[in-house]
């Protein structure tokens, strides 16, 4: 192993001051709640506000999300009032809410109607098939059949949703001592990156201090970094970071600061103060603004500090340049000029101690004086355990990427703290609300569900996303809507960040509901490893009220195991990375973590509170927004003609839950049929007659009913999750984009997988720079060519020309009124496909998109243009042209294209 070493441990104890609704309603307090949508990497600073606290009334505001939920378990919470936990049983720390039944009732009645509108539809349809060419008429029958199934197993599993809202007040109550100590478990928090440059070292520094400021008990929690590049601007950039954490930590606890990621609070220009000390805030948060301007300047410095360090050491190495540490030591990861053994997949593991586990007493910190004018001699100054981690790396090895490093994170853990909860976070992600912590805690711990609870999630919030959100970064339609639905069943999937976990379900054991109470490990070293240490901390990770007395001693054995449990061999003829950790061979990782967690019987929790637990960065240029996509999509695909195939699971898995990872699984599959018939136009523009159904005015008539119960079912969703309707309109934008664009390509993937091939390579998405305040969302207006964008502007042309040439051939065609209605009813579909394409046109013109009018005049100009070169066509087929319309005829376009 590269290097085992200490830290200086420095202090710190979270205070309870607060500014945070602890029930289902947001409560804002003395007329000003703590708001969200903080902005990360963009700087506006201005005076601090000062609203001091003053013993104001509390009112209740009822947030969107919350006005058509009621209160579902008003008897288990009459019950556990009377019993008084006198028989000593634990709490109910959450409560549940159902959707009203003015809104639940309709929404399943709507979708029961949908459902039988479908079926008659498409009874009609075998009884008639009448169309121009059969050919077609099968293609969208398969189609068409594929499409209804889809709706329904996406229907059923959000006709039961369910809210659960985490009781902060009574945790508090319950676990808080009065000498402020507290008997909340041990939570490990894990943190991911590999590069400094393509993930900004300001967004994963500003991710740790706001672990290492979360409101939750000092001494029982551990952060965990894994730099799975081995690289030393990684492991400088952490020390510069554990000594500026020895300032913002207290300022936080002292000012009850939200949200406590620097450069997310420092971007707010007006907050309003919910601390105890406001007469000395002013000055302390001008102390804090400057400290923090010069801690992002030594962490851009390392970029060049580091390299000129080789200019004052002699190498080792004849024709190596070693990189060297600051203490004068080479450093075992990968060196800035790459040489054999400190290297991009070849490196030594690395596990460095940075801030050492604090003691159980609060230890105060300095008070001011002329050298350091922040005065925290009230404020506990400890700091939680920071752990760097940097895996072994070697040739011919398959890492397994974020999963790997997950994993080794995994077995550091137990050897060090053992905690029997984990959080895990991606670089770019922070904690946006303090008592974020102890929300999940409060699922785990509950009487009802909580021992069968695997892992509770938090939806994704993203930060610096453009105002109308162009490319559906929030995914709100998922998030609020899909999710609280699988909530109502077996829970949430994993969605990759954010999400707490009970490290027992991670070994691969069965829930207590499965299990008998005498639990043994049977088999360990073919299942778990060799590593005695590692197996003899499985059982204690199941103790709920396991505690971290003091993390082992430094000695040359427990380094011995580190190194042994975070080589490339371990995981060698061993069940890692299929049922236990984290699973592998797969680009969806996370769901499929999720799911094998389901199938075991265990089940999920799903998370909403205000203001949002975590938020984070989004891709916003449109390229990389679709990589992203294809990523999701391809994953997907895997799963489903994977071992992990929902349709394959044992009896374990609630069939609900069943159906909704079949759909979540194998919905890339609807882009054949979708894009088929969005790419049809152009048949019938060279052959001028063409209908998938007659007759057609019963088909436009079953179209129509089918349709608006679906818009009726979508607004009424809306309205009980909470989303606006241009959240609605956007998921309904970006599904048509993805499956142009990027489904067809995941669908590619698999196929070529199938037949034994390698498949589609699926990028990393790159992580958003800051950018200036003068053009804050430059990535949104830049264009990035790729190949996936080349079926979505095949779509545009063609339907683009279908209106175009329609118009040509309706000026010189002759039409009777009635022909024209038809066509003009045909129409519809082509500018409706135009209109949910819009955001993939808009970011096709770049920085004109600024000016979105633009694009609506090059529409125009693109079908005066293609009806001029139909109509001198037509001339020189027929060597004049008419203009007048016929007084009979039948239709000669087609009025249903893909419907």
């Amino acid at each position: 192993m590269g290097s085992l070493a200490a830290g200086n441990g420095a202090a710190g104890h979270a205070s309870n001051g607060g500014g945070v609704a602890d029930h289902a309603l947001a409560l804002e307090i003395n007329g000003a709640g703590a708001g969200n949508g903080h902005k990360m990497g963009v700087v506006e600073r201005a005076a601090p506000v000062l609203q001091a606290n003053g013993g104001g009334k509390i009112k209740k505001k009822v947030s969107p999300m919350d006005k058509y939920w009621v209160a579902a378990d008003d008897g288990e919470m009459e019950a556990a009032t009377a019993d008084g936990g006198e028989d000593g049983r634990r709490p109910l720390l959450f409560r549940n809410f159902k959707v009203k039944g003015i809104l639940l009732h309709p929404y399943r009645l709507l979708s029961l109607i949908r459902l039988v509108a479908i079926i008659m539809f498409f009874v009609w349809r075998v009884r008639h098939p009448h169309a121009d060419g059969m050919w077609l008429w099968w293609i969208s029958m398969v189609g068409d059949l594929w499409f209804g199934v889809t709706w329904l197993l996406n229907q059923i599993a959000k006709l039961s949703p369910v809210k659960r809202v985490p009781d902060l007040a009574l945790l508090k109550q319950q676990f808080d001592l009065p000498d402020g100590n507290s008997n909340l478990p041990v939570i490990d928090v894990f943190i991911n990156t590999v590069d400094p440059i393509n993930e900004p070292m300001i967004y994963t520094m500003n991710s740790i201090l706001s672990i290492l400021a979360v409101d939750y008990p000092v001494d029982k929690h551990a952060c965990y970094f894994s730099d799975d590049g081995g690289s030393i601007i990684h492991f400088d950039g952490l020390l510069e970071t554990a000594k500026f954490a020895a300032l913002w930590v207290p300022f936080c606890r002292k000012h009850s600061i939200e949200p406590r990621a620097p450069e997310s609070y420092f971007s707010v220009k007006a907050r309003p103060y919910t601390g105890n000390a406001p007469e000395d805030f002013a000055d302390d948060h001008t102390h804090i603004s400057r400290e923090y301007d010069e801690f992002k300047e030594r962490l851009d410095a390392l970029f060049t500090v580091v390299p000129k360090r080789g200019y004052n050491h002699a190498d080792s190495k004849e024709g190596a340049k070693a990189t060297w540490m600051a203490d004068g030591t080479q450093w075992p990861g990968t060196w800035i000029e790459p040489a054999e053994n400190h290297k991009k997949g070849q490196h030594d593991g690395i596990v460095q101690v940075m801030l050492k586990h604090p003691g159980h007493e609060p230890e105060l910190g300095l008070p001011a004086s002329t050298s350091n004018p922040l005065d925290f001699s009230a404020v506990d100054a400890r700091l939680p355990m920071l752990v760097y981690i940097s895996r072994e790396k070697r040739p011919g090895c398959d890492h397994q990427k974020k999963a790997g490093a997950m994993n080794v994170q995994l077995r550091i853990s137990a050897l060090l703290t053992n905690a029997p909860f984990i959080i895990n976070f991606d670089c770019d992600h922070y904690v946006n609300n303090s008592k974020a912590f102890r929300a999940g805690i409060c699922f785990m711990l509950d009487r009802r569900e909580g021992d069968n609870t695997a892992f509770v999630q938090f939806p994704q919030r993203f930060d610096d996303v453009d105002p109308t959100d162009r490319y559906c970064n929030h995914n709100r339609v998922f998030f609020d809507a899909t999710l609280l639905g699988l909530n109502g069943i077996q829970g949430p999937s994993f969605v990759g960040t954010g999400c707490m976990f009970r490290r027992f379900a991670l070994y691969g054991t069965d829930p207590p509901r499965w299990r008998s109470d005498d639990v043994k490990i049977v088999d360990s070293s073919k299942k778990f490893g060799s590593s005695l240490s590692f197996m003899s901390s499985i059982l204690p990770s199941a103790n709920q009220e396991h505690s971290i007395m003091s993390p082992p001693a430094l000695e040359e054995s427990v380094m011995a195991d580190l190194a042994d449990v975070m080589t490339c061999s371990y995981e060698d003829g061993t069940e890692w990375g299929k049922e236990v950790g984290w699973v592998y061979n797969i680009a969806t990782e996370d769901v499929v973590t999720g799911f094998r967690l389901h199938r075991n019987g265990w089940r999920s929790m799903y998370c909403r509170m205000e203001p949002d637990a975590f938020a984070g960065t989004a891709p916003i240029n449109l390229t990389e927004r679709l990589y992203q996509i294809l990523r999701w999509s391809g994953g997907s695909l895997e799963m489903f003609f994977s071992p992990y195939c929902p349709l394959l699971a044992g009896g374990r898995l609630h069939p609900m839950q069943r159906i909704a990872y079949a759909n979540m699984t194998a919905y890339p599959v609807s882009s054949i049929f979708l894009l088929f018939y969005l790419l049809f136009p152009v048949i019938w523009i060279f052959r001028g007659q063409f209908y998938i159904q007659k007759p057609f005015p019963t088909y436009v008539l079953y179209l129509v009913i089918v349709i608006v119960m679906t818009e009726l079912i979508g607004v009424i969703e809306i309205k009980w999750a909470g989303l606006t309707l241009l959240d609605w309109i956007r998921n309904e934008q970006f599904y048509i984009v993805g499956a142009t664009a990027v489904y067809p390509t995941a669908v590619l993937h698999m196929v070529l997988k199938l037949f034994g091939f390698k498949g589609v390579s699926f990028k990393l998405t790159a992580k958003q720079v800051a950018s200036s305040t003068s053009d804050k969302f430059a990535e949104l207006y830049a264009v990035q060519w790729a190949p996936l964008l080349i079926p979505t502007m095949v779509v545009i042309a063609v339907n683009v020309c279908a209106i175009g040439a329609s118009i040509g051939k309706a000026i010189v065609g002759g039409w009777s009124l009635m022909q024209m209605a038809d066509a003009g009813l045909g129409l519809l579909f082509n500018a409706w496909i135009l209109v949910l394409i819009y955001p993939f046109a808009l970011g096709m013109i770049g920085r004109w998109s600024k000016k979105p009018y633009v694009l609506f005049i090059m529409f125009i100009i693109a079908f005066i243009v293609i009806a001029m070169l139909d109509i001198a066509i037509q001339a020189m087929r027929s060597g004049f042209v008419r203009f007048h319309f016929k007084s009979s005829g039948g239709a000669s376009f087609p009025t249903s294209w893909g419907l």
